[in-house]
């Protein structure tokens, strides 16, 4: 989900190719709901191989982490680990609203509607262990490098950004802000057009820069006081965030009272979980510095027999990717004069 505070930023519209010779910590798993959600037949049905196994997401992986080293972008993918304790409950309401579309896909399935069927299949969308593991093989197979966070991907993902180790965080949700990254790329791992809600209508996808120390600037806050306002209109750990209080009205509450305690002191707090503890989530994360980023050559045996015999690939559509993949693997490892 992330937080929404999508009114208080204005992102840099960009291109891939402006990213050139940049590293990438990318939320895997915010990546994988992205191509299990987009990548379906057009009832709604993921894409699957002769054993039943979805390959939604594996299709998305190869194909667009393809598209990235082609434009000479050099990404390695972070994966959650444990989810703090207070996320729980909210990890069980989603299990229980993803269940729920499940029999209302099937339902509109039975009445021919198929539009309403595309809409509830997406919402049923779910990242089972076994697709983060076959993420992983694939990634090996290509030579891109993957990191196991000890919690929060996204969380992970900023800390390393912030160190140096990527340039920015590549990510759907805004979270990687409050968690401190100075960078975010939106719309990194998506391309083409999307179709507006309950509009015959297409919007193109580009990719979106949002500069933290901007946005602070900006609207005249602190990173901690971005994160109240997070906390106000709703994170993961605050799910539909306080009653009435919508970004611009948060904004208000922060400017005119500053720290958490005094905020929260003017609204009616909806959660049971102690504010104070929400905040130093985000401001001290569980991180890990127990980690190696090496790209290497990619494996054509690994990659045609992983998806090509395990799951029903087709050697045509993979063969030239294959080739892109080998001759501009290393062209992104040149530096920029603009990093020193």
């Amino acid at each position: 989900m992330g937080v929404n505070i999508a009114d208080l930023v204005e992102p840099e519209e960009s291109s891939l190719d402006s990213f050139k010779g940049r590293a990438f910590a990318i939320d895997a798993l915010n990546m994988l709901y992205q191509f299990l959600s987009i990548i379906r037949q057009p009832d709604g049905e993921p894409l699957k191989d002769s054993n039943g196994r979805i390959t939604s997401h594996l299709s998305g992986l190869f194909y667009r982490t393809t598209k990235l080293v082609e434009h000479e972008i050099r990404p390695f993918y972070v994966f959650d680990g444990k989810p703090p304790e207070f996320k729980e409950s909210v990890n069980n309401e989603r299990r229980e609203k993803r269940e729920e579309a499940r029999k209302k896909y099937k339902d509109a399935l039975k009445r021919g509607n198929i539009e309403k069927a595309e809409k509830y299949a997406k919402q049923s969308t779910t990242v089972q262990k076994e697709m983060v593991n076959q993420s992983k093989n694939l990634l090996d197979a290509m030579g891109i490098p993957w990191v196991q966070a000890p919690s929060e991907g996204e969380a992970q993902a900023a800390h390393m950004t912030k160190k140096g180790d990527a340039w920015a965080v590549g990510s759907q949700d805004f979270d990687a802000l409050l968690f401190g990254s100075p960078i975010l790329v939106r719309n990194l791992t998506i391309t083409g057009k999307r179709k507006l809600p309950n509009k015959q209508q297409y919007k193109k996808i580009r990719p979106e820069k949002l500069d933290l120390e901007k946005i602070l600037n900006k609207n005249g806050i602190s990173r901690e006081q971005l994160i109240i306002m997070g906390i106000l209109v709703g994170t993961d750990y605050t799910p539909g965030g306080v009653k009435g209080v919508g970004p611009k009205n948060a904004l208000k509450l922060v400017k005119k009272h500053g720290d958490l305690r005094s905020v929260i002191n003017q609204v009616d707090w909806p959660f049971e979980k102690d504010p104070e503890d929400i905040l130093n989530l985000f401001m001290n994360p569980s991180v890990t510095d127990d980690y190696k980023i090496e790209w290497r050559d990619p494996s054509k045996e690994k990659i045609k027999s992983f998806l090509c015999d395990r799951h029903d690939f087709s050697e045509d559509r993979i063969k030239k990717p294959i080739e892109r993949l080998q001759r501009d693997r290393n062209k992104g490892t040149q530096s920029r004069l603009d990093t020193f």
